[in-house]
């Protein structure tokens, strides 16, 4: 079942002493995080006064949050985004949504699991655990077909994998 609110980040610190918070993204980039109007934090909306990306963070003013103190009162908290809020890319899906998808060959074969994206620097790498753990590059070459609504996911393996 999918979830309306996704964790999309950490806030990892207070940035200068105006009340701005520094958010770890766990969103393919951190512009990705800047565009949002409202973030949830503890499941409450909050919404963004200003946000920019520094050093691969996001640097956001949120409203509510005026001194430092309030700022650190935030240090720690899961970050989240309103599913309704996010557009992706034709061909993009959230992690959260694939996860214990049924991973099937083309020929129908079934291969296990998806029990987790690994998110590395030549690209991302689906890790199914079915009798055998396998791991597959998430390219076209790779993977032919996502049906989210049924769970699973084509893949095309090749010799050694």
């Amino acid at each position: 079942m999918k979830k309306n609110f996704l964790e999309a980040g950490q806030v990892v610190n207070t940035h200068a002493i105006k009340g701005e918070v520094k958010i770890l993204p766990w969103a393919d980039s951190a512009e990705f995080l800047c565009a949002f109007k409202t973030l949830y934090i503890d499941e409450m909306p909050v919404k963004v006064l200003s946000a920019r990306v520094h050093k691969g963070c996001v640097i956001a003013l949120l409203e509510g949050v005026e001194s430092i103190n309030d700022a650190m009162r935030l240090k720690n908290k899961i970050v989240c985004i309103d599913r309704v809020d996010a557009k992706l890319p034709k061909g993009h899906f959230f992690i959260s949504d694939l996860i214990g998808a049924k991973v099937l060959t083309e020929e129908g074969q079934p291969l296990g699991e998806l029990s987790e994206v690994l998110d590395l620097p030549a690209g991302n790498v689906y890790v199914v655990k079915g009798a055998r753990e396998i791991l597959i590059p998430a390219v076209a070459e790779f993977i032919k077909n996502v049906d989210l609504e049924a769970g699973i996911i084509t893949v095309h393996l090749i010799e050694g994998m």
